[in-house]
Parts: structure tokens; sequence; C-alpha cells
């Protein structure tokens, strides 16, 4: 399994509901069409962690690079319904970051 971990803070925390809503919305498309497998969105908690990393934490995960590949050339067109749901997603956040990782040892691994 592949995990794309995306750590944002909003522009307006206030608005923090319409983000989750549009989090779901968004990444339920993509879940939908089966091009991912799954997605959690989760906040820190009483500010509690690094500042750097971001209020809200995404997992987006894929079972491996190829349907993470073809999630993003559906999100890469920027166009039709994919972009109406993306957009209120990036325009809520002020500063996002993210990473790439997978299960370890994976399957791609020759264990001895």
């Amino acid at each position: 399994m592949n995990y794309l971990h995306i750590w944002a803070d909003l522009k307006d925390s206030h608005k923090d509901l319409e983000f989750c809503d549009a989090v779901d919305r968004y990444l339920g498309n993509l879940k939908a069409k089966g091009l991912i497998e799954y997605f959690t969105l989760t906040r820190r908690k009483f500010g509690f962690g690094p500042s750097e990393l971001g209020e809200f934490h995404i997992v987006v995960a894929a079972r491996d690079l190829a349907q993470l590949d073809a999630a993003f050339g559906e999100v890469a067109t920027r166009a039709g319904e994919i972009e109406r749901l993306h957009i209120p997603v990036y325009a809520a956040c002020s500063r996002t970051q993210a990473a790439l990782y997978r299960d370890f040892p994976g399957d791609e691994r020759t264990k001895k």
C-alpha cells in the first residue's frame, strides 16, 4: 500500500467544517471511481505536534503507484467535476506539505 500524507493549515480556521466536507466530497469522488482505496482526515489535538506539519492531516491510500498515478491523472486535468470538487479544498488552505510513504517491507522486497 502507498500512502500520500498531506498536512495543511487553513486560511480561516472558523471554516474547519466546510473544509472537512470539501475534502470528503473531493476524495470520496476519487474513491468512488476506484482511483484510491481510502482516505482519512485528522486534526492536531490541543496543538500537540510540530507546527511545521500543519493542523490538518490527510492520508490517501492507494494499492500501488499505478493506482495513485491514475488518481493524479484525473486530478491533473484541472477540468470538469473533479476540478469543481478540488477548488474548495485547495482554496481553503494557506499552507500544505506532502510526503509519500509505503508499507515496509512491502511485497516488492524479497524476504530472506
